[in-house]
């Protein structure tokens, strides 16, 4: 399975903290890095493709349903950490003020009220995952689109992290983590934040092939942006 996290916003580069609230949508940038992951992926074979409602990754996920023709199922059990009242506040600002934001990043698994610990939110996640790959039709390889604290935890799960140290993960905007799962076989992470780049996952026909000049002038372009 593939497990995404949504493109880049405002947000993520004012480093404010969005948890679940809405309107938080992606920015220029993040849209394109959301198309360039979905002309990555259309390498695989996607069968089916559940994001998250919060618009930053349901507009990721948007990006990735035109490449393979697929329908988005919305997944609320996918949405980020429930934040409370940090909601919406700057990472540095909170740091400097607030002893109870600096106890959660230590150690997230002790949360005040109203504020999700990382075993909750790891446990709502995987339930909703494992009931998404139980069903038929979610097919070989489904795509779960989300945001970081949930990609974190899910692959801490199969990788017998403990949820506690899931943090140290580096997820990168729109990138992609895969997981093997077979039956009877200990899951295999194959792949953890992988940001694709022009010819990411191409075809070997493809990326062999010489390129027009067309092509080699818009790679230049890419190369000065």
């Amino acid at each position: 399975m593939l497990i995404i996290r949504h493109g880049q916003t405002t947000w993520n580069v004012e480093h404010r903290l969005p948890g679940q609230l809405p309107g938080v949508a992606l920015n220029e940038n993040g849209r394109k890095q959301a198309a360039r992951l979905a002309e990555a992926l259309t390498a695989l074979p996607i069968s089916s493709l559940i994001s998250s409602p919060l618009e930053r990754a349901r507009d990721t996920a948007e990006f990735i349903a035109r490449g393979h023709n697929l329908t988005i199922q919305l997944e609320p059990d996918l949405v980020d950490t429930d934040i409370g009242s940090w909601a919406g506040q700057i990472i540095d600002e909170l740091s400097k003020k607030d002893p109870a934001w600096r106890a959660y990043v230590k150690d997230p698994t002790v949360a005040p009220e109203g504020v999700e610990t990382f075993p909750q939110v790891q446990q709502r996640v995987l339930i909703a995952v494992e009931r998404w790959l139980a069903r038929e039709e979610s097919g070989a390889y489904p795509a779960f689109v989300a945001h970081a604290d949930v990609v974190k935890l899910l692959i801490a799960h199969y990788m017998g992290i403990e949820a506690k140290r899931a943090g140290a993960l580096t997820i990168d905007n729109a990138s992609v983590s895969l997981i093997e799962l077979e039956q009877e076989k200990r899951p295999r992470v194959l792949a953890i934040g992988w940001s694709p780049h022009p010819g990411w996952l191409k075809p070997p026909a493809l990326t062999m092939a010489q390129p027009t000049e067309q092509q080699q002038e818009q790679h230049a372009g890419e190369q000065k942006t």
